[in-house]
């Protein structure tokens, strides 16, 4: 007798500057695919959840610290930071349209209505490789969400974030003793060395366990200064 398959139900689809952008629905969950590669879905978030946490703890207790999260995805990290009274400013930097409109009024708004409604919370929509670049905000804390990790990015431009020069940006637009997060499906030795390179101390990796697979990561790394 044949197995029953789910096939995931397209919900939406657009062409945008970086290429194609999906939501589907497989199943109880939201999926987001960007040119054929599955970014994340809304089966878990404990990864991005504990990317947030890890960031605001190696603070040390910094007062009402400034976030910046770079990639809105289905809004797990977003929807943490806010109902986190501790955070200061929230400012949320994604580069595709389509998924700002799927939060505002579309099927993920039941995950990140709230969040976008405090006003401590600001979308930003623009690449975020050009914003660290080009910004005058500084931040206590990146966290960033934009890839599958260094090694695996979704276009090839993201790649520089992950370099010497693209690492000197993101410390330029951190505070002195701001924390650097970088979520990733699995750990990256040559990234830990980068950062070290780049003049990031405290260097270090944290595994997170989830529902299925090998535990995500979050590098995390102190900006000089």
């Amino acid at each position: 007798m044949p197995i029953p398959y789910d096939i995931p139900e397209v919900l939406d689809r657009r062409e945008g500057p970086h290429g194609e952008v999906v939501l589907r629905r497989h199943g109880d969950r939201l999926e987001i695919i960007a040119n054929g590669c599955f970014l994340m879905d809304t089966s878990d978030g404990r990864s991005e959840r504990r990317l947030v946490d890890a960031a605001r703890d190696a603070l040390a207790g910094r007062e009402r610290p400034d976030v910046l999260i770079g990639g809105l995805g289905v809004g797990f990290s977003l929807a943490h930071a806010a109902a986190d009274p501790r955070w200061g400013r929230i400012t949320v930097v994604e580069r595709e349209h389509a998924i700002v409109e799927w939060h505002r009024d579309g099927p993920l708004a039941a995950l990140s209505a709230q969040a976008l409604s405090d006003p401590r919370t600001e979308i930003v929509e623009t690449d975020l490789v050009a914003h660290v670049n080009e910004t005058s905000d500084t931040y206590d804390a990146l966290c960033l969400d934009i890839d599958n990790g260094p090694d695996w990015t979704v276009t090839d431009g993201n790649g520089n974030l992950y370099r010497e020069a693209g690492l000197a940006s993101c410390a330029r637009v951190l505070r002195p003793g701001g924390v650097l997060a970088v979520w990733s499906a699995q750990p990256s030795p040559e990234f830990e060395g980068t950062l070290r390179n780049a003049g990031f101390q405290q260097v270090r990796t944290e595994e997170i366990p989830v529902a299925r697979g090998v535990p995500d990561v979050v590098h995390l790394a102190i900006s000089p200064g």
